[in-house]
């Protein structure tokens, strides 16, 4: 009768999970930070870490998304500011859509 070898323990899989978690409750810096660390870990011990590898794509992924929303909110708020400028106060229609400018 052979008895059950006990597999290595992966000393970054706990650190892979938390940093999947991480980027999946968008908190994707801490995710990428953590699950970098965790996959390091795996790999010096000879061993993969799925977690890891995923929260790094998941995090890597999402800081491009939130990178591009930012960049599409501060261009829409200077073209926004310029038409503001160039009319000034008051109620108009841009193309359709109703822009109010303060005072």
């Amino acid at each position: 009768m052979t008895t059950p070898v006990a597999s290595a323990a992966n000393p970054g899989k706990t650190l892979g999970i938390v940093g999947l978690v991480l980027s999946i409750v968008s908190l994707q810096p801490f995710g990428l930070i953590v699950s970098i660390v965790g996959l390091v870990k795996s790999k010096k011990s000879g061993l993969g870490n799925g977690f890891a590898l995923a929260g790094i794509i998941i995090s890597v992924v999402g800081i491009i998304v939130v990178g591009i929303v930012i960049a599409v909110a501060v261009s829409a708020g200077v073209n926004l500011a310029a038409f503001c400028t160039e009319h000034g106060a008051g109620v108009f229609d841009n193309n359709g859509v109703t822009v109010t400018c303060g005072a």
